[in-house]
Parts: structure tokens; C-alpha cells; sequence
């Protein structure tokens, strides 16, 4: 493992690399992203086996969520490389007339990024991709919580991309800690709230500006007369079918109405079995808990005696870091599993009731909050202020027909992000920023949204010689006042007076 000078003259290193301009040039952008293709594509059985070995990771959810995931990025980058480094020409005002202006995007230098264990390949590579094309030097730090797929990366950069601009530091919280006394143009951090703060600590000695990708509760709230059937594949799917729950915008709990949830718990039971069969512990498609601290964690939340004979599906788990997908109606807001980000197979659901215009949650000894309710109807969308009595999610879902509540719930609802009858997809959307608010991070990337991440828009002003006017220099007379007051009218009829002394 590098030591913190070895790795003080690895930065020092890509600082030299940098200001030769190396990195700006298309041509090597073009060729780095290139490379990382032909790595993905040649080497893609070592990578999927390394996931495999650190998660257990299913090879579909695998080669989906991390080889086709990076490949797209990869090639989305490509194909707009040219455009998003072509200068922006911006309209210029009379302050500065005659003039021309352009935004230049141009590399902020030498980078951090600090990736996470869940999705070890996919969120290392992401961002390297939008730092790459932005024209960076490149430090990256894989998790060492998943050490197989650390390091294939490690092994695999290192042969295939450019070594004297991009470097990969493999360890633990040692190496971590000495990056993080160094100075970086930019660090972008995936992973906890809790390390997320230190990280924030550090940059903020050097004044580095920060990425914090993050993550918190995320809710879906299920509204009545929809499909619930199809509501239910689409929960399994960002929530068992993503990592085992592992995964920072999977659902981490559902808010329904008390009559709803006895048919949305049936159509999970029922859709669980499907996918994962009548023995979901000796299913091939169930990715494993990544270690034997988060599988005691996750058994902690289970043993809670404050949801004990809640668990209306699942609850079985085994020695190999192995927990089935566990359904929980009506876990109480004081209870361990609602009061922590779940990052696991448990799913509780809150229902919610409505009474003499107060809004309750089933089960709790308290009330949640007062709303303005007509009695006649049971108000789903009242659920909004539930979820912003804590902490802004990363994600929040919502399923129903009601156009109306889409509206409320869009608006109304603060997160990182939002799919409506739908869950997770929005990851995938090239076109979509993906990123975090207050508690759940900072910042954003993908697509596009990547160049910008590592990039500064520097504007660039202008002129030539002709057409100075006097009036901006002293002395200052009132015939520059008024000329001045004229311009700031926008009134071509007051210039034209102005200039003619009139």
C-alpha cells in the first residue's frame, strides 16, 4: 500500500502532467474513453467475476448495472465530446458594445474520486468518464470493502489507460485519509453521509470544491387504484433487483393507505415467489450482503422487538451473508429500521389513516403532523409532509394515476431526484443530472452533467480598440451622468440625446 509521501509525489506528478496540456487536447480525450471501451469489451469476464466474488452480484444485474452501464456512459461521452468542449457564444450587452463573448469550459486540473463498494465498477468508471472528457488529471480510490473488483480495476487501468495521467491508489483508511491532506481541484466522493463529512472537512482546508453522492430514506408512496401488480415487479426491481437493496436510491420504505397495503402486500408476496421462488435464499438471482458487518447490522434491524410479528413476508437469513426479501407492514416510526438507511433487502411499509383532519401514522403513539383535510377523503397526498419531516432523500417515487397529486408530489416533495410510477430508471437517463440535496449530497453528474462536474465555465469577454467611449473615464461630469442614466434606460431616443449634449 502506498505510503502518504508516495502518494504526495503521485499528485505531485499528475500536476507536472497537467501543465504540459497533455490532457486538454481532444485527441487524448477521445483516446482515454476509447480505451476504456476496448477495456470493458475485452475484458468484461474478469470484471463480471470480480463482482461476483465481492457481492455475489447475479451476472445479469451485474453485466446491466455496471458493464452495459459504464459502456453507455463511455459512449454518450464520445459521441458529444466535441460539441460539449466547443466554446459557447453568449449575446453581450450595451455595457460592453461593440464586444463578443464565449463560456470556455476548461479542466478544473487534478481530480479525486472516491468510489463505494455496491456498485464498485460502475461508480469509479462514471465519473472518471465525465472527468476524462472534461480534460483531468485523474486520481481514482476504489473501495476496498469489495477488494476482488478494486483490484481487477486497479490491474486493468493501469494496461489500458494512460498511466502518467491517470492512477489508481488502492488501500484502506490510511491511503484515504493521507489523499485527503493533499490539495485537489475537485474530489468527488460516493458513499455515506458519515465519510461524506470528512471529506467536506478535508476539501475544505484546501478550498476544494466537492461532489458528495450520498444517499438517505427514499420513499414511495402507493397510491389506490392503480396496478398493483405492475407497481409491485417495479418495487422488486429497484429494490431486490438493484444490488439487494444495496443501492443508495433503491425504495427504503412505502407509504400507503391502510387499505391498500393488505393488496400491495399481496402482490409483492406474490411477485417475490415469481422471481425468486418459494426458497429465495437458494436463489441464483439474489445478490449476497457485501460483509459479514453489514449482514449483523441488517440482523439488528430485524431483531427490533418494535417490529416484532410485523414481518408479513420473508425474514429468513443464513451464514453466507444471505437475508431473503423481507416485507414489514406498519414498522413504527420509533422502531431502528425507520430511523436508519436501510441499504438491505428489508422493506418496511407505513400505512397512514385520516381522522377529525388529522393525519396519523398506524401504529405510532403520536401524531405525525396536522393538515388541512377534507373528511370525506382519504388524502394520500398528504404523505408529502411526512416525508419532509426528515431528511431531503436521495430518490422519491410515487405511483398513481391522479395527475393531480403528480403535480403535489413534484412539487411539493424535496429530493434528488424523482420517478413517478416507476423506480431507479432514472439512473439510467443520460439526459437526467443524478445527485443529491442537503442530506442526501451535493452536487450532480452524468451525461452531460459530468463534463460540467469537472469542468469551469470560464467566460471570456472581447473587444477591440474601436468604439471607447470617454464617458466611462473621470473626470465625471454631468454630461457623463446623464449619458450613463440614458444607456441605463435602454431608450435609444434618451441616448441619442445624451451623445448629442442635447
Amino acid at each position: 500500500m502506498a505510503t502518504a509521501g508516495q502518494l504526495a509525489r503521485a499528485a505531485a506528478d499528475l500536476r507536472a502532467i497537467f501543465a504540459t496540456g497533455k490532457t486538454r487536447s481532444f485527441e487524448w480525450r477521445e483516446s482515454q474513453l476509447k480505451a476504456l471501451q476496448e477495456m470493458i469489451a475485452c475484458r468484461e469476464k474478469e470484471i463480471l467475476e470480480a463482482l461476483r466474488s465481492d457481492l455475489n452480484k447475479p451476472e445479469y444485474e451485474a453485466y446491466l448495472h455496471e458493464i452495459v452501464a459504464v459502456s453507455s456512459s463511455c459512449n454518450f461521452a464520445l459521441k458529444n465530446l466535441r460539441q460539449w468542449m466547443t466554446p459557447e457564444k453568449v449575446k453581450t450587452s450595451m455595457a460592453s458594445f461593440p464586444s463578443s463573448a464565449t463560456i470556455v469550459p476548461e479542466p478544473l486540473g487534478v481530480v479525486l474520486i472516491i468510489s463505494t463498494w455496491n456498485y464498485p465498477f460502475l461508480l469509479l468508471l462514471d465519473p472518471l468518464i465525465g472527468a476524462i472528457a472534461a480534460g483531468n488529471a485523474v486520481v481514482l480510490k476504489p473501495s476496498e470493502v469489495a477488494p476482488a473488483t478494486s483490484f481487477v480495476l486497479s490491474t486493468l487501468l493501469r494496461e489500458y489507460m494512460d498511466t502518467s495521467a491517470v492512477k489508481v491508489i488502492e488501500g484502506a483508511t490510511p491511503q484515504v485519509t493521507a489523499l485527503l491532506e493533499l490539495k485537489w481541484d475537485k474530489i468527488f466522493f460516493t458513499g455515506s453521509s458519515k465519510v461524506g463529512r470528512v471529506v467536506m472537512a478535508a476539501a475544505a482546508k484546501h478550498l476544494t470544491p466537492v461532489v458528495l453522492e450520498l444517499g438517505g430514506k427514499s420513499p414511495v408512496v402507493v397510491d389506490s387504484d392503480i396496478d398493483l401488480e405492475v407497481t409491485a415487479r417495479r418495487i422488486i426491481s429497484g429494490k431486490w433487483g438493484c444490488n439487494a437493496g444495496q443501492t443508495c436510491i433503491s425504495p427504503d420504505y412505502i407509504l400507503t393507505t391502510k387499505a391498500c397495503a393488505s393488496q400491495l402486500v399481496e402482490a409483492l408476496s406474490s411477485q417475490l415467489e415469481k422471481f425468486f421462488g418459494e426458497e429465495p435464499l437458494r436463489s441464483n438471482d439474489l445478490a449476497s450482503i457485501i460483509n459479514s458487518n453489514h449482514f449483523e447490522r441488517l440482523a439488528k434491524l430485524l431483531d427490533d422487538d418494535k417490529i416484532a410479528g410485523k414481518v408479513v413476508y420473508g425474514g429468513q437469513l443464513d451464514g453466507a451473508n444471505l437475508i431473503a426479501p423481507t416485507v414489514i407492514l406498519d414498522a413504527p416510526q420509533d422502531s431502528l429500521i425507520m430511523n436508519e438507511e436501510i441499504f438491505g433487502p428489508l422493506l418496511p411499509i407505513v400505512t397512514v389513516k385520516l381522522n377529525d383532519h388529522l393525519l396519523y401514522i398506524c401504529d405510532a403513539p403520536y401524531i405525525v403532523t396536522i393538515c388541512s383535510v377534507d373528511s370525506k377523503v382519504n388524502k394520500l397526498e398528504d404523505c408529502i409532509s411526512l416525508i419532509n419531516a426528515r431528511e431531503k432523500p436521495l430518490a422519491a417515487y410515487l405511483f398513481t394515476n391522479n395527475e393531480r397529486f403528480k403535480e403535489e408530489f413534484v412539487r411539493g416533495v424535496a429530493a434528488g431526484g424523482m420517478a413517478i410510477n416507476e423506480t431507479a430508471l432514472q439512473f439510467a437517463e443520460h439526459a437526467l443530472p443524478f445527485g443529491g440535496v442537503g442530506e442526501s449530497g451535493m452536487g450532480s453528474y452524468h451525461g452531460k452533467y459530468s463534463f460540467d462536474a469537472f469542468s469551469h465555465k470560464k467566460p471570456v469577454l472581447q473587444r477591440g480598440f474601436k468604439g471607447d467611449s470617454a464617458a466611462r473615464y473621470p473626470p465625471y461630469t454631468p454630461e457623463k451622468l446623464k449619458f450613463l442614466k440614458a444607456l441605463m434606460s435602454r431608450n435609444m431616443f434618451r441616448i441619442l440625446r445624451a451623445m448629442l449634449g442635447l
